[in-house]
């Protein structure tokens, strides 16, 4: 065998392997992106879950009597909070991702 044949031989093997290290990487970083799919979709659901408890509360304030209403205020800010809470912590998280 020749030297050059030894050096493309030599060559093959090692871009061969760094072809499957890089097809390793691919397919742990299909199973990561299916996993941020998976969490940035439960996050997004908590989210609307917060937003509609809000309009909820809203709606329940909205409609209460004058006597009534100023009672719910605490649980309006509450909702708030609650909402404004778990938009910070599902936007720190995408942030890590």
């Amino acid at each position: 065998m020749s030297k050059r044949d030894e050096y493309v031989e030599k060559m093959k093997l090692h871009l061969d392997g760094l072809n499957a290290q890089f097809e390793e990487l691919e397919a742990k970083g299909k199973i990561a992106q299916a996993d941020f799919l998976e969490k940035y979709a439960r996050q997004i659901t908590e989210l609307n879950n917060h937003y509609k408890a809000g309009l909820a509360k809203m709606g329940e304030i909205k409609s209460a009597s004058e006597d009534e209403w100023e009672s719910l205020v605490a649980e309006g800010d509450k909702t708030q909070e609650a909402l404004k809470h778990s938009y910070h912590y599902f936007k720190s998280q995408m942030k890590k991702s």
